[in-house]
This record gives structure tokens, C-alpha cells and sequence, in this order.
């Protein structure tokens, strides 16, 4: 597929099951990821790949974090947490651990490993892969966080789920470039 029709045509498939991703479709994800934008080339990330055992663990630490947020451990959300991470046969972590540098503040590097999330989800959709970018109390939770072994500076900025989508093609929004773009100053 050529790089403008998976840009023109991805979207996120929530709906995933195995196998995951090759060797070589991880490689090419992970070299797509690495040419992401890097002011500096400061490398401000690093990403964590975990399946099978990985994807449990994780669950747990979902577990511990859901429990720490609501206090009942028959909780809905608490009893669901372990599961989430087997929606998909590989989930990679990224996370943007930023350097110090007096031109490049944090908030640029947050961005570039962001950038990194999304060449990895065209990279996907460009292999056949279906990918969803998933965030929500996960990515910010002490206890997971913690769990992972991040850093103080480091932040979760996406969990990618990778596998194969469950179902036929899903249905892309036809949206109207000029509804977001516009030339400036307007003649």
C-alpha cells in the first residue's frame, strides 16, 4: 500500500484478535516509529511490547489501579480491569521520557513520541494490521505507571493495541478539508 492511500484510508479497529504482529511487520512499525519528527534528535521515547505474559501483568496493574481509585474490590471497573489488556495479542507502550535541553522543551518531545504513535498506526493499517490508539485512566494511574518502571518525567502517552480486526472494513468519515483548513490572513 503506498504511503498517501494508508494515510487516506486508516482507522482505528477496536475490535482485535491474534495473531500479532510479525517480526518483520513489528520491525517495520517500530523503524516508522523512529522516524518520527525529534527536534534535536533527542530519541525522547522508548516503548515497552508486551504479549502473553506481558498483557496479564498488565491487567493486574489495572486491577491494582482501578482498586486504588474506587476502594470495592467487586467494583465493576475492577473486576473488568484485568481483561482489558486482552483485547488485542500485543499492546505497545509508548512512553515519553524527555531529556533536558534548552531549546526542546517537554511538551515538544510529548509531541514527538505522539508522532511516533501515529506513524506506528499508518505503518499498521499500510500491513494489514488492525491498531487503536487507547489511553484513558491507564495511561496516567500512579500505580501502573509505577508498575512499569516509569520514571518521574516519563509519561504514558498511548497504549497501541495491535492484532488482526475483527470483522469486515470498517466505514472511513468523508470530512471536508475546508472545514479545518483556511488560508491566512483570508484575502
Amino acid at each position: 500500500m503506498d504511503a498517501l492511500t494508508a494515510l487516506h484510508k486508516r482507522v482505528s479497529e477496536p475490535r482485535l484478535t491474534g495473531p500479532a504482529p510479525t517480526a518483520d511487520q513489528l520491525e517495520a512499525l517500530f523503524q516508522a516509529a523512529l522516524r518520527a519528527p525529534d527536534h534535536a534528535r533527542l530519541r525522547p521515547w522508548r516503548f515497552l511490547v508486551l504479549e502473553g505474559q506481558g498483557l496479564e501483568r498488565l491487567g493486574e496493574l489495572f486491577a491494582a489501579g482501578a482498586l486504588a481509585r474506587v476502594g470495592d474490590p467487586n467494583a465493576a471497573e475492577v473486576l473488568r480491569a484485568p481483561s482489558l489488556p486482552q483485547r488485542a495479542p500485543m499492546i505497545i507502550v509508548a512512553i515519553s521520557s524527555p531529556k533536558n535541553h534548552p531549546k526542546v522543551p517537554a511538551l515538544e518531545q510529548d509531541m514527538s513520541c505522539a508522532v511516533a504513535v501515529g506513524n506506528m498506526l499508518v505503518a499498521a493499517h499500510a500491513q494489514g494490521l488492525g491498531a487503536v490508539w487507547r489511553t484513558g485512566e491507564p495511561a496516567y494511574d500512579p500505580i501502573i505507571r509505577e508498575g512499569l518502571g516509569l520514571q518521574s518525567h516519563e509519561k504514558i502517552i498511548a497504549y497501541l493495541y495491535l492484532g488482526q480486526a475483527l470483522g469486515g472494513p470498517r466505514s472511513i468519515p468523508v470530512m471536508d478539508s475546508r472545514d479545518f483548513f483556511q488560508r491566512w490572513p483570508e484575502a
